[in-house]
């Protein structure tokens, strides 16, 4: 599966577009993970659990477009993007979402 931030592909050309694709995660911190990125915060600089959380549910999200994409037959996602809300304190949101297309080489 090849997927792409940008509208084309060099060296492909989309033969089919099979629609929007959408991938999403609910993830919410933990008292642990908040006791640590409390302590790590107050030193400054990067605050890994936090790092950890947010590239975990981008993955989940990913995953899931992908595994869409798949199912409507598609070899590649274009114009790819990644979302993010607060849903309440502690708990937010992922969505990855892009256009399904099938494509080829030129």
């Amino acid at each position: 599966m090849i997927v792409a931030t940008t509208n084309d592909l060099t060296g492909y050309r989309v033969v089919r577009h099979l629609g929007m694709v959408r991938g999403v995660t609910v993830r919410s911190r933990n008292a642990i993970s908040d006791a640590l990125g409390g302590v790590q915060s107050m030193l400054g600089g990067r605050v890994g659990v936090y790092v950890k959380l947010a590239e975990t549910a981008r993955q989940e999200a990913y995953d899931e477009l992908t595994a869409h994409a798949r199912e409507l037959g598609a070899n590649a996602v274009l114009a790819m993007r990644y979302d993010a809300n607060e849903i309440m304190p502690g708990v937010t949101e992922v969505l990855a979402y892009g256009t399904a297309v099938v494509v080829e080489p030129v």
